[in-house]
């Protein structure tokens, strides 16, 4: 079992963020996971990865339970907690890289029911075909091929489209971060789709808005002044630097050693069509 926790922990981590959107809550869901495993005779399974996977998710639905419960008396949009990863090529990097799903898609599962994103998961991001799919849910296969319909069609994505996301470079990234603490309103609006949205999650700890923001004029007014506007409250320390945040390159803005944003950016045939910003302090633990 200490092998399977050294094989898999990275993988069982990545599928249980993925279907809570906690670090917190996956950590110690495929903790618990392999507490209960630990005592299974590992010759008797056939297959540890789907046993292992079957019992993260079934802990995963548990908890989303509850956590439906929480985000209900939640302040301002809820977004998923952000996780630092190494930029240099590590065993953690290939799996994030190779089974996540990009931190705006994340934010789109949180339309989904349960059993909607389960599925979505599996099947997208760590690629499970439908066979084992229902039998690790214990459905029948039309049954889940119903549920990834279902599940498309909520978060906006038509049969056949390419699910990945672009990826967002780093020298975009720094253009778009020139601009922002520049307040260079013009250049910020070239960058910005017409229909871009902004999300920011303080928690209700935090200043933050507690609405999404989706007009062009309106986010690119915002970005321009944000920067400076928030300085005064740093006593003018207030300092950005690039950090590669769930597998991508991101910003995170920081004051002598606190934490006070990551910033998560959406492209969409080359420009910036969301902007997600986590002010949350108790989601910025681990960036």
């Amino acid at each position: 079992m200490e092998e399977l926790y050294g094989q898999y922990k990275s993988l069982l981590f990545i599928l249980a963020y993925q279907l809570t959107g906690s670090a917190a809550d996956a950590e110690d869901a495929v903790q618990d996971v392999f507490m209960k495993a630990y005592d299974v005779h590992v010759e008797c399974l056939e297959e540890p990865k789907a046993y292992l996977c079957k019992m993260v998710t079934n802990r995963c639905l548990d908890l989303q339970k509850s956590a439906r419960r929480r985000r209900e008396m939640y302040v301002g949009p809820w977004l998923p907690e952000p996780f630092r990863t190494p930029e240099v090529d590590t065993l953690e990097t290939t799996v994030v890289r190779r089974d996540m799903l990009s931190y705006a898609m994340l934010v789109m599962l949180e339309r989904l029911t349960p059993t909607e994103r389960v599925v979505f998961v599996l099947r997208e991001a760590l690629g499970f075909e439908y066979p084992e799919i229902a039998e690790l849910l214990g459905k029948q296969e039309a049954n889940c091929r119903k549920l990834m319909s279902r599940a498309k069609s909520k978060m906006g994505i038509s049969e056949g489209e390419q699910v990945t996301a672009e990826v967002t470079e780093r020298e975009w990234v720094s253009r778009f971060l020139t601009s922002f603490e520049q307040g260079n309103i013009d250049e910020i609006l070239s960058l910005l789709t017409e229909d871009v949205m902004l999300v920011s999650d303080g928690g209700g700890k935090v200043l933050a808005f507690t609405r999404p923001i989706q007009a062009r004029d309106q986010v690119a007014r915002i970005l321009a002044g944000a920067f400076e506007g928030i300085k005064p409250y740093y006593q003018g320390s207030l300092r950005s630097e690039f950090a590669f945040l769930n597998g991508e390159t991101s910003i995170v803005l920081r004051s002598g050693d606190e934490t006070v944003a990551a910033i998560f950016l959406q492209l969409r045939y080359g420009k910036l069509a969301g902007i997600y910003i986590v002010r949350n302090p108790d989601k910025l633990t681990r960036v």
